[in-house]
């Protein structure tokens, strides 16, 4: 026998109210301690140098690289089949220099990867020196 009085049974509520409170103070709090970084408007100031020019000649090789990916050693015209070739032209223009300094004239718009070769090619060598030219900006 079942004695008790009938009752109607509550379903269980989750109430939602005070989770999306403090949902909502976390976005907050999120939002202000953020800080937003802009890299489109990144300055970079370069550094600047004064020097003299240097009495001693040192034993150059001038590699130029014009925007067609053109290359020259020493002003002589020079058909680029890999950097294991260039390297094998920069050895033949340094002759029995023991060190010389690759300078490396490359153009403004030349690709970068072209200046990398140069570069890869330099250390194949076994060139260790090696340096850039550039022009001052017209005011």
């Amino acid at each position: 026998m079942n004695f008790r009085i009938s009752r109607r049974r509550e379903e269980p509520e989750i109430n939602l109210i005070p989770m999306i409170d403090v949902l909502l103070v976390i976005l907050i709090f999120m939002m202000v301690t953020t800080s937003y970084a802009k890299f489109s408007e990144l300055q970079i100031n370069l550094p600047q140098a004064g020097g003299e020019a240097s009495t001693t000649k040192a034993n150059l090789i001038n590699v130029a690289v014009d925007a067609s990916e053109h290359y020259s050693i020493n002003n002589q015209g020079l058909h680029y089949t890999g950097v294991d070739a260039l390297a094998a032209s920069l050895k033949t223009a340094a002759g029995d220099q023991a060190d010389p300094v690759i300078v490396i004239n490359a153009d403004a718009k030349a690709p970068h990867q072209s200046v990398i070769n140069v570069m890869e090619a330099a250390r194949r060598a076994g060139y260790g020196r090696i340096t850039f030219t550039t022009q001052n900006q017209q005011k």
